[in-house]
């Protein structure tokens, strides 16, 4: 299968559930300032999960800028990524509404949590079908920003099962920034590869 059927599957669905994230965004109760201060944490949640969303597509779109194969290996794992990435209305609907209370904060670091290790195992299914010595293989024979990820996703968890569920939010945001900038090394072998 040509790489580039995963890459406009997965683009599709991602627009999805971009879109029914908003859907899920209400709409405040009056025509005022004052009736948006009552839904200002759903705004600032929904703004969270579509920059998250819009990271995880730039990501993916530059991590399949420099694969070559892909096998049904790829597919799965690419499945998977999709699965975790679709529950990003339902967590963030639920935390939405209850913004403090810990099972929707965990429930939402969980997602974000199978989605990044869905994405680390997509990533090693694609070094395993391109070779240790491809641009992947090389990109993730030295991916730290990954094992921080993963790291960090635990802590928040942790956070905020130990010191207020809040935190779970506020480490996935901090993460946001960490990711916000496309991998540099990745660009760098885009390039490489673009001129082959």
């Amino acid at each position: 299968m040509p790489k580039t059927r995963i890459e406009a599957f997965t683009d599709a669905v991602i627009a999805i559930v971009m879109t029914i994230l908003v859907l899920e965004l209400h709409e405040p109760n009056g025509s005022t300032w004052r009736a948006f201060a009552g839904v200002e944490h759903q705004f600032a949640i929904y703004l969270i999960s579509f920059v998250s969303l819009a990271v995880y597509w730039n990501n993916h779109h530059h991590l399949f800028n420099i694969v070559k194969k892909v096998d049904g290996w790829v597919l799965w794992a690419n499945n998977l990524f999709i699965l975790m990435m679709t529950l990003f209305p339902f967590a963030t609907a639920w935390i939405g509404d209850y913004p403090t209370e810990l099972a929707p904060q965990l429930l939402y670091g969980l997602v974000i949590f199978g989605t990044d290790l869905a994405y680390c195992l997509l990533g090693f299914a694609l070094v395993r079908v391109n070779g240790k010595n491809s641009e992947v293989g090389k990109l993730f024979a030295h991916y730290p920003k990954i094992k921080i990820t993963l790291v960090m996703n635990i802590i928040a968890l942790l956070a905020g099962w130990l010191i207020h569920p809040v935190s779970v939010l506020v480490v996935n945001a901090l993460m946001l920034v960490m990711w916000f900038i496309p991998e540099k090394k990745i660009e760098e072998l885009s390039h490489l590869n673009e001129r082959k």
